[in-house]
């Protein structure tokens, strides 16, 4: 009876796979290639109103490669998702644009080394990452150096990594929101200001929104940093 339950599970995911893969409808397509992976299931997803929705899937067996397809009205972050049994999660979050996405990854380290080419909004995250990761390695830095002040009870040490890291925060702050406004043409903009700096101060996140063009402003991540500000101001 195990065995048979077991073999229905198969059954059912494979079948829910290859439904999903049936899209007639779609004017978005990714195309990736998982080095290393001879056996697991790819998913197609993105944010819901309270849970991750799949959009499409493909069940690996033996291939590397693979192509999954939906349908986009906008500009939207998606998540390439990889299970392969082992209890954890593994996700690739990218900038979907209808067309053609391409991710290239490995099985060992899927969510650290994929290269992603597709839609100006994924270039202008990269670029937004890799400046970004600059200062997170440098608050990597007072982190292990706080640890060691600590260790050797260095009182004055201790708060000025403290005074240094608070500066860092600043800057990246001030980074993001000067990012969101020179990218006030892009989708870019309300998402960065949404989910990377939604506690900065009010008047930042509102000359993020105002400056941003009336595409944009109509987009779903315009809406929702509309619908963000609008709720903000509605609490005070």
């Amino acid at each position: 009876m195990t065995k048979l339950y077991k073999t229905l599970s198969l059954l059912a995911v494979v079948a829910l796979a290859v439904s999903c893969s049936k899209n007639n409808n779609a004017n978005f397509t990714l195309k990736g290639h998982i080095k290393d992976l001879k056996k697991g299931v790819v998913y197609l997803q993105k944010d819901g109103d309270s849970s991750i929705v799949d959009l499409d899937s493909m069940v690996i067996t033996g291939q590397p490669e693979f192509t999954l397809h939906t349908n986009l009205n906008e500009p939207l972050l998606l998540y390439l998702k990889l299970f392969k049994n082992d209890g954890e999660e593994h996700y690739i979050p990218f900038f979907a644009d209808k067309g053609v996405t391409e991710i290239t990854t490995t099985l060992k380290t899927f969510n650290y080394d994929s290269e992603i080419k597709g839609s100006k909004q994924q270039a202008l995250l990269e670029e937004y990452l890799d400046v970004l990761s600059k200062y997170n390695d440098k608050n990597l830095d007072i982190i292990e150096e706080k640890f060691y002040a600590h260790e050797q009870k260095d009182s004055i040490k201790l708060d000025s990594l403290n005074k240094v890291a608070d500066q860092i925060m600043k800057r990246k702050y001030a980074y993001t929101i000067q990012y969101a406004i020179n990218n006030r043409d892009s989708e870019i903009a309300p998402y960065l200001a949404l989910y990377e700096v939604q506690n900065a101060n009010p008047i930042y996140i509102d000359s993020i929104y105002n400056n941003l063009t009336n595409e944009v402003k109509n987009s779903f991540y315009g809406k929702k940093l509309n619908e963000f500000i609008s709720n903000r101001n509605s609490d005070n």
